[in-house]
């Protein structure tokens, strides 16, 4: 997959797309990631990329001009794929979109910053608006990493284990079991035995319970959507006890 990241500040980037699972995917060939800088492609003397918006108020609006050449110059006229603003007004980023996303050969990111971007940009250059959440960032660089690392996931090879990404929070609905890991006793603590028994079935099975009981503990939220079947629905009220514990 190819992600292009359209941004003011690329130097934001470096350490994140380098390092860790997305740096040991770029090696591999398996992600393209790259960074173009919008500021050159502004016409201005001083390659300005921002200006006082029209009607007053606060802050700084990033110009059309050098985002609509900047996206031409990386989408090419054979583009196919799909142009996205990190912005608080589009649809949240979820581990569906993410899936969703992953499927694309192309993806083209588009950071605003300041008080955002001239709407003309957004109604020629976007084709959607993606959120990472109802709150504000001083940028879409942040939301920019977030969306990468999320998709990148789901791309085969990359996490080097094709279940890891179906067995963590949010893959079915449910929030991600309790891990354990050596020592077995800490201090008086010790690990469930149905984990050091080898039966992977009641291991799945437990695995299955606590997920639930940890969303039902955590995100309840979440609850009125899982794929849970009777029989679970079942026992989470039997056991619910344990949720205040």
């Amino acid at each position: 997959m190819r992600i292009d990241i359209l941004t003011i500040f690329p130097e934001m980037f470096e350490s994140v797309l380098n390092n860790s699972i997305l740096g040991r995917a770029r090696e591999q060939g398996l992600l393209d990631i790259r960074l173009t800088d919008i500021r050159p492609y502004s016409e201005l003397k001083h390659k300005n990329t921002d200006d006082y918006p029209f009607g007053g108020g606060a802050g700084m609006v990033m110009l059309v001009q050098p985002i609509a050449d900047a996206m031409a110059d990386v989408c090419g006229p054979d583009f196919h794929g799909r142009r996205i603003y990190l912005g608080p007004r589009g649809r949240t980023l979820t581990t569906a979109l993410a899936r969703e996303l992953a499927q694309e050969e192309h993806l083209v990111l588009l950071c605003g910053h300041y008080e955002g971007v001239d709407q003309r940009a957004l109604d020629t250059c976007v084709d959607e608006e993606i959120s990472i959440g109802d709150y504000i960032l001083t940028g879409g660089e942040l939301a920019a990493m977030v969306l990468t690392d999320c998709v990148a996931r789901f791309i085969p090879g990359v996490l080097g284990s094709a279940e890891s990404p179906e067995e963590e929070s949010f893959s079915d609905g449910l929030l991600e079991y309790p891990q354990y890991t050596r020592p077995r006793d800490w201090n008086g603590l010790t690990v469930p035995e149905v984990l050091l028994n080898g039966n992977h079935a009641e291991i799945a099975k437990w695995r299955r319970q606590q997920s639930i009981l940890t969303t039902a503990k955590h995100r309840p939220d979440l609850l009125e959507k899982a794929p849970l079947t009777e029989k679970e629905r079942k026992w989470l009220e039997e056991n619910g006890k344990q949720i205040q514990e």
